[in-house]
């Protein structure tokens, strides 16, 4: 720290010279300090400023990807219950399907059983009783009275290992005769 008084009972001009010139060296340099620390503080809440934007952009894009998240995550588990219950109904109707099946194949072997039988006692089956027979609880529906005709086809068909002319004959009159109704 400088002394006043002693500077001014110093005499010497010279001494004045160098201590005024060394106050106004010391002012331009804290002038400088001040304007160059000033910029700095600009620069800090400048970017302190752009923080707190960024802060802010940053919590709303994960707001807003929170958000998307939680939207996949219930269309996802909704998606799942839905594939669970397709699967489950597919489940049933494979069940009913095998069900129906195992009876089919049963009435199959007791009618091919009673034809068996018949055609041994009289000798001959009467085919068309036979094609009557396998479409009398179709009744009058059309889709299936094609549906069971095609079925039907598929296993009388004469081409087949079990197939027999004059049955696939006697089940297409059926069927043209059911189809006209």
């Amino acid at each position: 720290m400088v002394d006043w008084e002693d500077i001014e009972k110093q005499d010497s001009e010279e001494e004045l010279k160098k201590l005024k010139v060394f106050l106004f060296q010391e002012n331009m340099r804290i002038a400088q300090e001040k304007k160059r620390l000033e910029e700095e503080r600009a620069r800090l809440v400048k970017l302190q400023e752009d923080f707190l934007k960024d802060r802010v952009v940053l919590r709303d894009e994960l707001d807003e990807l929170n958000r998307r998240t939680l939207n996949e995550r219930k269309r996802l588990k909704e998606e799942n219950l839905f594939f669970d219950k397709k699967m489950q109904i597919l489940t049933e109707g494979f069940k009913a399907l095998e069900e129906d099946k195992r009876k089919f194949e049963a009435e199959k072997r007791a009618y091919l059983q009673r034809i068996r039988e018949a055609e041994e006692s009289s000798g001959d089956a009467d085919a068309a009783k036979v094609a009557e027979f396998l479409f009398r609880s179709i009744g009058s529906n059309s889709l299936g009275v094609r549906k069971r005709y095609k079925d039907l086809l598929k296993i009388f068909h004469p081409d087949n290992l079990f197939g027999d002319l004059e049955l696939a004959q006697a089940l297409s009159k059926e069927f043209q005769k059911r189809r006209d109704l």
